[in-house]
Parts: structure tokens; sequence; C-alpha cells
């Protein structure tokens, strides 16, 4: 028999469903996708490290789950949420199906909640608290004494232990060093498609290291958490900024870069979370259907007035930055993601204009 479930959030709105998931409960911050596809990806995304997704379209795990369509080794996010889980599920490359996906790594996971008002609920009040549980008693009190997103460094728990190469080591490549705030696997597979070695190294380590192991171009990578709350990550930019080292920054390391050139980051309300986010090239006034994964921004104004940066990138939905490069240096980042898969592949043309940069 199903066991009956709640997702109940900060502010005491109850969603009742049943568990498909792990039996157990589960709290984080409660954030919506609008990706019709995909769930596979979004599992396993370091950058939703903390954080319990609702998929916004109604039926979820009817084409199961593989070995390939991963973001990194393991389910990142504290829990799932659904309104209809498919139960059976059809692809020729599925080895097993979500629930199982789900149980074995101990995620609890709901489904029957109404997803159309849990999304515009959090539209409403923002990004909040919540969790998944099979006793609602004294689940408020518990909800209230969990952190809250902004002022976590969540990015420095992800991040690998040791450097270590992508794939095998080939010297007749350029060298490339990711620094690795949770990065998705898919940024190192077209790293390395556009004609790269790549290594990764924790997000810690400093630029000598990286230098002196020959890197030709540097990428910050995505990952979870507050920008604002790593504390090296301004001294990190800079440091790359005084060796003049071809830079890529990607989501998280978007932030981190903005930070580094003297902006400011805040949370946004809910967030952007989705394939089918509208971005402004504003070099050649052409639209970029992107897929997008952050809760933080780096503020426009902040920078807008520098004469050294130029903000490239806007999104069309709210006028938020999204991208920027520098006009001196050879540094440049965008907040979505142009590695994204399943996703558009209109911003593909990133990685050509970091390859560019590095054999400049």
């Amino acid at each position: 028999m199903t066991e009956k479930a709640y997702l109940i959030l900060e502010d005491g709105a109850t969603f009742e469903g049943s568990m498909f998931g792990y039996q157990g409960e589960t709290i984080g911050e409660v954030v919506f996708n609008t990706s019709m596809s995909g769930y596979q990806e979004v599992l396993t995304d370091p950058s939703y490290i903390g954080q319990i997704v609702a998929m916004t379209y109604p039926m979820i795990g009817n084409y199961g789950v593989n070995e390939e369509d991963v973001e990194s080794d393991r389910i990142q996010v504290a829990g799932f949420v659904v309104k209809e889980y498919s139960k059976s599920y059809s692809n020729y490359r599925a080895v097993d199906s979500l629930a199982n996906y789900l149980i074995t790594a101990r995620i609890p996971a709901i489904e029957g909640i109404d997803t159309r008002r849990l999304t515009l609920h959090i539209r409403d009040k923002g990004a909040l608290r919540g969790g998944i549980f099979t006793d609602p008693e004294n689940a408020l009190s518990r909800l209230l004494s969990h952190p809250r997103m902004e002022g976590l460094d969540l990015a420095t728990g992800v991040s690998c232990q040791e450097p270590h190469d992508f794939g095998a080591a080939d010297a007749t490549l350029p060298l490339v060093g990711v620094y690795d705030f949770g990065v998705k696997l898919n940024i190192l597979r077209l790293l390395a498609a556009s004609g790269f070695s790549v290594r990764v190294y924790p997000s810690q380590t400093p630029v000598e290291r990286v230098v002196r192991d020959g890197v030709r171009g540097i990428l910050l990578s995505n990952g979870p958490g507050d920008p604002n709350a790593i504390p090296y990550c301004k001294d990190l930019v800079r440091d790359i900024m005084k060796r003049e080292i071809p830079t890529f920054g990607i989501c998280l390391g978007h932030q981190l870069i903005g930070l580094g050139l003297g902006g400011t980051t805040y949370k946004l309300k809910f967030g952007h979370r989705g394939a089918n986010q509208p971005v402004i090239n504003l070099s050649n006034g052409r639209v970029e259907i992107s897929t997008q994964n952050h809760g933080f921004a780096v503020d426009f104004d902040s920078l807008k007035n520098d004469p050294d940066v130029e903000i490239t990138h806007i999104n069309l939905n709210d006028n938020t930055m999204e991208g920027l490069s520098h006009k001196k240096l050879p540094i440049f980042s965008v907040q979505y993601h142009p590695e994204a898969s399943p996703g558009p592949h209109d911003s593909r043309y990133l990685f050509e204009q970091f390859c560019g940069m590095v054999a400049g």
C-alpha cells in the first residue's frame, strides 16, 4: 500500500500526496523546474544540493532512467515532487524505473501534488523552506530551524577532493583547468569535444598550482548555494585576472566572476529553472532559448557603470543579467547553461568562443 505523505512549506501551506520514492522524510528549499523532460539530469545536477525539486510537467517517469543521462555520480536533490508518476516506462536505453532509482539513492519523493498550485504559491511567496513528511506533526518547527539558502557555502562541499583528468590526458591538446564548484559532466564532455585536454581541480586550489600544470584556459563551473558565501571566490577570480588566463564562467562561475570584478549578487524571488528561458545576446540581437538553474544573480546595477565590463546577455523575462565580458582581459561568463542536455543548443557557440580565446 502506498504511504500517504505531505509536502509542507514554512508558511504552513500543505499539499497531500503519496510516496513513490524512498519512504522517508526530507527538508530543503522547495523550487520548481519547468522542463518537459530531463528529470534524470535534474536529479543528478549538483546545483540542486539542498533543494526539493517540483517538476511542473504533469507526468514524470515515462521513459525510466538509464546509465548515461547523468550530470554527476549520484542523485543530488534533497527530494522530488511530481503531479503524476508514470509507473510504466518505455525507452530503449532504460535500465530501471524512476521510483527504484530514487529508492536506491534513499531520496524521498511524492506524487499526487497539485503542482500548478504549488508553482503559483512559490511564484507569489518566493522559494520557501519545505519538507516531505509522513507525519505532519511538528513539521513547521522542524522547517523553521532548517537554514535558509542565503549565506550557505554549498559549493565547497560538493567539489572534488583531488585534481583529476577527465578522460585520458593528452599532451598534444591544450590543457583546460576546470574549477569544480559542482561541475556538470556535460560541461566536461563538451570541453573534451572542443579539442581540450581537461583537468578538474578542487574549488580551493591555488591558481599557482593550476598555472604550474600548464593550463591554457580556466573554466569556473556551475554549483549550488550562495555565491557570496564562498569566502575565497573573490581572491581566486582576481588572481586569475592578474595572470590574464582565458577564463569562461558558467552559472555559479558567472556569479563568482561578477563578484571578482567588484559586483554584487542577490537572491532571486523564485529563481530560473527550466529549459525555456529567453535570453537576448546584446552583441547581435539574437534571442537564445536557454536552459537555466539558479537562485542567485549578479546585480546589473553593480557593474553597469564599470567601463571595463560589458553586459553581453539579458534575460527577457525579468531583465536580469545573463552574461558579461571584460573589455581588456580574456574573461567572459554566462548565467545560463550552454551545455544543457537535454535542452536547447542555441548557446553551444560559447564553447567555440572559449576555444578561440584559448587558441588565440
